[in-house]
């Protein structure tokens, strides 16, 4: 499993590179096997400090921690596995004292199961940066974020970038649920995932998750992967996930 990992994890922190450098407000760094990553939205996990590897570099993390509470007031460390006592001991220097658990999934495309054919009459449909604000607004709708919280993440070229597909999920000419795939060499990421409230019951979450990997399988991919929160991952095991490895987020309280 270790080696599948490290082959997903890198796939994982080549997208959140990729999407720092690229989004508008964006901003990257790198300290030995340390990064960090602001897309200046104002939600922790989408700017933050990690670490390639499962033995983390704190004297890199902390330097970088440093450079990122200078620029955005909601942040986190992200790692790999369990954190260490001296690692907590950082981050709560940092006014990072809120631990989050985040399952990391994956699977090898073979294993996933695709549904029968849907009678559903939901367009799911790719979009590009010239709707970046109508994806912008179905995306927080989707995930219940107040007003702004994503900031411009999707803004300018994103949707428009090699590697990076938006999708909409649509009835009646409103939009009703959101994706992202994030595609490196031969491995697809499964990002944004989310149905607005109203349309929630009715499989719109697995039709965008299958869209995202079948587009990537037809791209080459042979490994998927994605984070899964409590109410997705039922929904993403169902498909053939399962868990590569539990990460651990801190955030300020």
């Amino acid at each position: 499993m270790s080696t599948t990992a490290d082959r997903l994890a890198t796939a994982y922190f080549d997208a959140i590179e990729a999407l720092g450098r690229v989004t508008p407000k964006g901003w990257y760094a790198e300290r030995s096997t340390a990064r960090a990553m602001i897309t200046d939205a104002g939600v922790a996990s989408l700017n933050g400090v990690y670490d390639l590897t499962t033995d983390p570099d704190l004297g890199s993390l902390d330097e970088l921690a440093t450079e990122v509470a200078r620029q955005v007031p909601h942040w986190s460390i992200i790692v790999r596995g369990e954190a260490s006592a001296a690692l907590v001991d950082l981050a709560a220097r940092h006014g990072l004292r809120e631990r989050h658990a985040l399952p990391f999934l994956g699977c090898a495309t073979d294993d996933i199961v695709f549904r029968p054919g849907s009678t559903q009459r939901t367009l799911v449909r790719r979009v590009g940066a010239a709707e970046n604000e109508r994806y912008t607004d179905a995306f927080a709708e989707s995930f219940e974020a107040p007003e702004g919280a994503f900031g411009s993440l999707m803004g300018g070229a994103v949707l428009d970038t090699d590697g990076i597909t938006g999708y909409l999920a649509e009835e009646s000419g409103h939009s009703v649920g959101t994706a992202l795939g994030m595609r490196a060499p031969s491995v697809i990421g499964v990002f944004n995932i989310g149905v607005v409230p109203s349309a929630r019951g009715r499989g719109l979450g697995r039709m965008l998750t299958e869209t995202v990997l079948r587009d990537g399988i037809a791209a080459g991919g042979d490994a998927a992967y994605l984070q899964a929160s409590p109410m997705g991952r039922p929904l993403y095991e169902s498909m053939g996930f399962v868990l590569v490895e539990t990460w651990t987020m801190f955030a300020a309280q």
